[in-house]
């Protein structure tokens, strides 16, 4: 039990890594890169920070429920967030930087990082063994 409790803190940290990687980008790319980048891959560039800022908030609220639940799901919806964000937004950003148009094919993978986060947290709603808390003592 004392090992999920310290996997739910590095989700935790993770998050919060997340989070100021999606802000960071998205000023990059509002300020730094409004007027160096095409239209397009500019675009390209702030999906892959509004995913990466929106990811993190729901891998935030995840960790922190993982901290004090030992559930497999709750574990499965932060691997999943974590692989879509460090995949999806990683590819997005990398592409618009170089214009590595193949990156594309890659992102997609990501975007099944996020769905099974997302059902992840659904599977968890829905399983009977919700009840086993950790405690910290």
């Amino acid at each position: 039990m004392e090992s999920t409790h310290h996997h739910g803190h590095r989700f935790l940290i993770l998050a919060g890594i997340f989070g100021f990687l999606g802000v960071a980008t998205g000023a990059f790319g509002a300020h730094a890169l409004k007027d160096r980048l095409p239209e397009d891959l500019l675009t390209i560039f702030n999906t892959g920070s509004r995913y990466c800022l929106e990811h993190a908030i729901a891998l935030a609220m995840v960790s922190f429920a993982y901290i004090h639940t030992d559930q497999l799901w709750l574990r499965r919806a932060c691997w999943g967030f974590t692989l879509g964000i460090l995949i999806f937004s990683g590819s997005l950003w990398i592409l618009a930087l170089t214009n590595t148009r193949w990156l594309g094919a890659i992102t997609p993978l990501g975007g099944v990082g996020f769905l099974m986060g997302w059902l992840s947290i659904v599977f968890y709603a829905l399983s009977p063994n919700k009840q086993h808390v950790i405690t910290n003592s």
